[in-house]
């Protein structure tokens, strides 16, 4: 084997403005130098995760906390920010450019329908809802009002998942032939004392395995079949701890998936991209691609290929990129203030989140029933 090391690439159109410490261009607007105005709706841990990037970023400006609890109103409190206790009375009177649905799964579609008639634009955290057919609402109603949802899949945001799509877009792979995802990870028992993640919804599958559906949709297209198979048989509950599946993608491609909540390894994206601080980094993969002409894997961005002929007795080169290194969750907002200028069409749209909950269900669906089950693609 080997191995040449490609600078980093330059930054795709649009981005160069999307990152932490951007300055506006001269001859924006007052409203723009003043920043996006962006409400947060829900104060929990990813609630709390929105506020401290939009303030710490030049551009967006944290219009007001609405959140129920004493915590969320002494948050704004501490922030000297506006609160409210619900989030109708937080959108009248606040009157935001945006807002950041960041409540448990069962309020996203009520309260992104209540943002999109008042006319201001939303990002739902994922899952976009808890049933498919919640979400059709939802994706129904955006096109009728056209006012923007962008769905909170920040990974799409990660420039290690951007460089991996252009390199596949480019033919460098070939045709995608295969594809594998790892999410094992240890959660430790206090994490179950909140009883909603012991109970049917509150799965790793659910809440975790969906971020690697949703990599898998973006790099590599539409899911159309899912196998599957879970088991609880480590901690008991109402939920799986562990799960794997079979996937067949549009294409024709193939892919393969493995979830455990319970295992100790370092096999998880979490772990190895270094998106947030709280996760120790490991130098590991958790995503492989396979191509007739090359193999990528993710997040080092290695790519594997012959020079010459294609011979499995002919050395292979590995080439790797180094990606623009830039927390997602700030290319996320930063992106949603483009979406709400109308300057950008959202990453990940409300269809966008109805297909990668469509093929999570599928999953849980085919786990429980034995069978196959068959994603139908959504052209709304």
């Amino acid at each position: 084997m080997t191995r040449k090391q490609i600078p980093p690439p330059e930054a795709p159109p649009g981005w160069l403005r999307q990152t932490a410490g951007a300055v506006p261009l001269e001859g924006e607007d007052a409203q723009r130098r003043r920043g996006c105005s962006l409400l947060v709706i829900g104060a929990g841990a990813i609630g709390r995760t929105h506020i401290d990037r939009i303030q710490r970023t030049p551009g967006l400006a944290l219009a007001g906390i609405a959140d129920p609890s004493d915590a969320g109103r002494a948050l704004a409190e501490s922030l000297d920010v506006p609160w409210a206790p619900d989030h109708v009375s937080a959108l009248e009177q606040f009157q935001p450019q945006g807002a950041i649905v960041a409540t448990p799964n069962p309020a996203h579609v009520p309260m992104a329908l209540d943002c999109l008639a008042r006319g201001v634009a939303a990002l739902v955290e994922k899952p976009l809802a808890d049933s498919v057919a919640e979400a059709q609402q939802l994706v129904d109603a955006q096109a009728r009002s056209g006012v923007p949802v962008l769905v909170g899949h920040h990974r799409r945001h990660n420039p290690i998942n951007r460089q991996a799509r252009e390199t596949i877009a480019s033919g460098q792979l070939g045709r995608v032939v295969g594809a594998n995802a790892m999410a094992c990870f240890y959660k430790p028992q206090g994490y179950f004392d909140m009883a909603w993640r012991r109970e049917p919804g509150g799965g790793p599958v659910l809440i975790n395995l969906i971020h690697e559906i949703d990599m898998l949709r973006f790099l590599c297209g539409e899911i159309v079949q899912v196998q599957a198979l879970a088991s609880n048989a480590v901690r008991g509950f109402a939920v799986e701890d562990t799960a794997a599946a079979l996937l067949r993608f549009e294409s024709g491609a193939l892919g393969t998936v493995l979830l455990s909540d319970t295992a100790v390894a370092p096999w998880c994206w979490d772990f190895c991209a270094g998106e947030q601080d709280q996760y120790p980094r490991q130098d590991v993969n958790a995503l492989f691609i396979a191509g007739t002409h090359g193999s990528l894997s993710l997040p080092d961005l290695s790519l594997w290929r012959y020079e010459g002929e294609r011979h499995w007795h002919r050395p292979l080169t590995r080439e790797q990129t180094t990606a623009l290194k830039a927390d997602p969750y700030t290319r996320q907002l930063l992106h949603f203030a483009a979406v709400i200028r109308g300057e950008e069409a959202p990453l990940c749209s409300a269809l966008d989140g109805l297909r990668t909950l469509q093929a999570t269900r599928a999953l849980l669906d085919a786990a429980a029933s034995g069978q196959s089950v068959t994603c139908a693609v959504s052209t709304s």
